[in-house]
């Protein structure tokens, strides 16, 4: 079946049948067609596989601020010679060279010597050989003659081209992409049966037949625009994926505040209060704000006393009312076993949690992390690893180990690895354990309590393939439209 071209089809390829390969904006000069009837038309030409577009990248050179004052005054070193030019005997004392070019002394010294312009004797500065136009004084005036930048490539001289880039603000480098369209084989055979005029003056949408000289065809073999449907993000998507496997489990969820007092936050979790976790530089406190009431007298009572027992110090009410951006979610687990006595209890958390952490590829400031708790008369440490190993079943990962570790509130801890295809190493995901009596015991809470948790984001990297946890929040739409709903 022979492909029917619209005008503006025809239009561009005649002309590069003609000009052979061109910029969308030279075509336009050319076919007097705006730009985005180029733009379309080279993506109609592209699907019909008649026309090709090559992109290509460049560094573009413009002039810096002190570039700019170089072309007018002279490189430092040049503004130098011409001063000694300007002297009787061609020199003069350091000192007075240095508040004739003040900030400029330094680099001008350095260039006109390595230039062999001059020779200092003790105090004095003389004039001396030839002094040449450089390669770098060549640079600045090629630059300046062309304001939106020279390609980096056309300077001979890479060397001089480095120099002046290694001096501040004299040139700037920029990264320019450029476009060329041209006829692939089959689109130029296509552009020989295109009429000499095409004639667009008189194509009308609407009027009667007598007007229409160039029919519009209609390609009923194109395909339809890209419809991208509105849709949650991935990593809620992971986030409901966990939550949905812990309901499975038969757990309940419970939710607690993003700003939290520092007596669940660290206190009840038997972190001393000079802990360096503590400090401002691992934990984002609210300024000149406090809790009122933190806990119960009996909880705040015993909490102390357990503190001071095995930390030795006279524990700080009023630094147990700090208020906090949570650090992890088991201050809300651990209030919900101390506050309602469990006997039995399988209960889980997610939400945000902010660390004053640098940010790399590996570490955010906020992040999401599950955390999960399992109460009960006989609960062992087997139970935990079964558990956390059916949780990684259920999302695809199948292997997994177990680590000795330590925790400052379990003890055992054990820290979860799994096996990653991608990168071919084990690799760090959860840490889990038993709650350490000093943790349980001030709360009331007599069974053994089995606790884990983890960043939701790094289940995420590795499920997606992701390098740098930073990706998950670029908004990068050619990642989040092509990542499937439905692995």
């Amino acid at each position: 079946m022979s492909q029917v071209l619209h005008p503006i089809e025809q239009k561009i390829l005649k002309t590069l049948a003609e000009k052979k390969n061109l910029t969308p904006e030279e075509l336009a000069g050319i076919t007097k067609l705006s730009l985005d009837q180029i733009r379309r038309g080279i993506e109609w030409l592209k699907f019909k596989n008649l026309a090709s577009v090559t992109e290509s990248e460049k560094t573009v050179v413009t002039l810096g601020k002190r570039g700019s004052e170089a072309l007018q005054k002279g490189l430092p070193e040049r503004q130098l010679v011409n001063h000694l030019k300007s002297l009787d005997g061609y020199s003069c004392e350091l000192d007075s060279a240095k508040n004739y070019l003040k900030n400029e002394f330094g680099p001008a010294i350095a260039n006109a010597k390595k230039n062999g312009w001059i020779e200092i004797h003790e105090n004095r500065i003389m004039l001396k050989g030839y002094h040449d136009v450089t390669s770098e004084e060549k640079i600045i005036k090629i630059i300046s003659k062309i304001p939106t930048g020279v390609s980096a490539d056309e300077f001979e001289d890479k060397d001089a081209l480095e120099s002046l880039k290694k001096r501040p603000e004299f040139v700037a480098l920029s990264s320019k992409k450029s476009v060329l369209v041209g006829l692939t084989e089959q689109g130029l055979e296509m552009s020989k049966t295109v009429p000499v005029e095409i004639d667009f003056t008189n194509i009308s949408e609407t009027g009667s037949d007598s007007e229409v000289k160039v029919a519009r065809a209609i390609d009923v073999q194109a395909s339809a625009p890209p419809v991208f449907a509105a849709r949650s993000h991935p990593l809620r998507d992971v986030i409901d994926e966990v939550r949905e496997i812990f309901v499975g489990l038969g757990f309940s969820e419970i939710i607690g505040d993003n700003v939290q007092s520092s007596f669940w936050n660290f206190d009840a979790l038997f972190t001393p209060q000079d802990h360096p976790a503590r400090e401002m530089q691992d934990t984002f406190y609210l300024k000149d704000l406090t809790a009122g009431t933190v806990a119960k007298p009996d909880q705040i009572k015993k909490i102390s006393q357990e503190h001071k027992k095995g930390w030795n110090y006279e524990w700080q009410s009023q630094e147990a009312k700090r208020l906090v951006l949570r650090t992890h979610t088991t201050c809300v687990t651990i209030r919900a076993l101390a506050d309602q006595k469990y006997d039995e209890a399988r209960l889980f958390s997610i939400g945000r949690v902010f660390r004053n952490e640098k940010l790399s590829y590996k570490h955010l400031a906020e992040f999401h992390q599950v955390e999960g708790v399992v109460t009960g008369k006989n609960v062992t440490l087997r139970n935990l690893m079964g558990l956390q190993t059916e949780f990684y079943h259920k999302m695809g990962i199948k292997k997994i180990k177990f680590w000795p570790t330590f925790f400052p509130y379990t003890e055992p801890s054990l820290q979860s690895m799994i096996y990653n295809e991608k990168l071919g190493k084990w690799v760090e995901l959860f840490g889990m354990g038993m709650f350490r009596p000093e943790v349980t015991k001030p709360l009331g809470i007599k069974n053994p309590v089995l606790a884990w948790g983890g960043g939701i984001e790094r289940i995420a990297m590795l499920k997606f393939g992701l390098e740098d946890v930073r990706d998950l929040y670029e908004n990068k739409f050619g990642w989040l439209r092509s990542v499937p709903k439905c692995p």
